[in-house]
């Protein structure tokens, strides 16, 4: 049986839902793309595994291989989409409109699309010719907790050379990003009359402290850390959102901050944590059990590619694009964990991801394509 050709493909991979939220109203499982996309990939030859996702019930990951052993190339994406806003939208989310030389849909560009690429690479190579390992990874949960790619970089199952994450770049090599940390920041204090506010401890007060401190932390940042391949050069800590008290005439109990955190490459999430925790510890002591300092989800680390990688040489020539970094984070940094040079490199444009009619311009169309038939090539014939 023959795959269907690029158009239909596109069609039948944007038509199956795959949204993951928070919110448990939108989220749903990816296990039918991931049965879709192992069904194409073994008439191409490739064994697949498909594996539940131990933190996310109901999501999957698959890793398909065609070749023995470790090395080669691993194209990697993820198989959820963001939620939609039915009303921003001018077409079906869910059916691929062709318009404009553009191809509508959610997940055109971030990112299912990026694996009817590869297929449609594979059917331009002989694939009995490849000497190393080409395997193709399908994650759970980009958009949200990154459990999926997670799960990949813990298990360690296999060890290619190089790695291509098919995120919308532009067709762009990205080989660096800061990483993503959103903290909460809870004073719990002790409630009474407004008309007495010493007989309690008025959380918002005690927060005002911390702002203080946390102020001299993204002073110290900007100061003491700079990386010239950002924009924004230095990490940063953005005060995101406050909540505190009920009534103008009791003692605020609680008070909570949000915050979010973007360590540059050679700052670890964990040291950057823990220089959160160090700037509030005399508060902690003046205000004993009342400063709770915690994640609001499991931070993500930043990432950078070794800048002596040939991958990245390579992307370039292929793409006729300079290697840039990029502010938004993607899955690199777990799939690196497998030991492997990593690049992100996609056809589309991230200014469409997350958008009301997220489209794929068809310019991308023929050169994703050789870059994607040129890598498989290289590294693994």
């Amino acid at each position: 049986m023959s795959l269907p050709p690029f158009l239909n493909l596109y069609k039948d991979i944007i038509a199956i839902p795959s949204i993951s939220s928070t919110d448990s109203s939108w989220d749903q499982s990816n296990l039918q793309v991931i049965n879709q996309l192992a069904t194409w990939l073994e008439q191409l030859g490739f064994k697949n595994e498909i594996e539940a996702v131990k933190n996310a019930p109901g999501k999957y990951n698959l890793i398909a291989t065609l070749g023995e052993g470790d090395g080669g190339l691993l194209l990697s994406g993820h198989t959820d989409t963001v939620p939609y806003d039915e009303k921003l939208w001018t077409t079906d989310p869910f059916t691929v409109v062709e318009k404009d030389d553009r191809l509508y849909g959610l997940g055109t560009i971030d990112m299912k699309g990026f694996f009817v690429f590869i297929i449609e690479a594979l059917k331009e190579i002989d694939l009995t010719k490849l000497k190393k390992p080409l395997r193709i990874l399908a994650t759970a949960d980009e958009e949200t907790s990154m459990a999926g790619a997670q799960q990949i970089g813990q298990q360690k199952k296999f060890k290619p050379d190089y790695a291509i994450i098919g995120e919308p770049t532009g067709l762009s090599p990205v080989v660096m990003h800061k990483g993503n940390m959103s903290e909460g920041i809870r004073i719990t204090g002790r409630t009474g009359h407004s008309s007495d506010p010493e007989a309690g401890l008025n959380a918002i007060e005690v927060m005002y402290l911390v702002i203080n401190e946390l102020k001299k932390v993204q002073q110290k940042l900007k100061d003491n850390y700079s990386n010239p391949h950002f924009k924004v050069p230095y990490p940063t800590l953005n005060f995101g959102a406050i909540h505190g008290g009920d009534s103008p005439n009791r003692i605020c109990g609680c008070c909570e901050l949000h915050i979010d955190m973007r360590p540059i490459p050679g700052l670890t999430t964990n040291e950057l944590f823990m220089m959160i925790k160090q700037a509030l510890s005399e508060i902690e002591k003046r205000y004993p059990k009342s400063v709770d300092v915690y994640h609001l989800h499991e931070p993500i680390p930043s990432y950078q590619c070794p800048l002596h990688s040939d991958l990245i040489e390579n992307a370039e020539i292929y793409t006729g694009n300079s290697a840039e970094s990029a502010n938004y984070c993607t899955e690199a940094p777990f799939i690196q964990q497998l030991g492997c040079d990593t690049i992100v490199l996609g056809p589309g444009h991230i200014a469409q991801a997350h958008q009301a009619d997220e489209y794929l311009d068809l310019s991308f169309v023929k050169p994703t394509k050789s870059v994607i038939e040129k890598m498989i090539k290289h590294y693994c014939s």
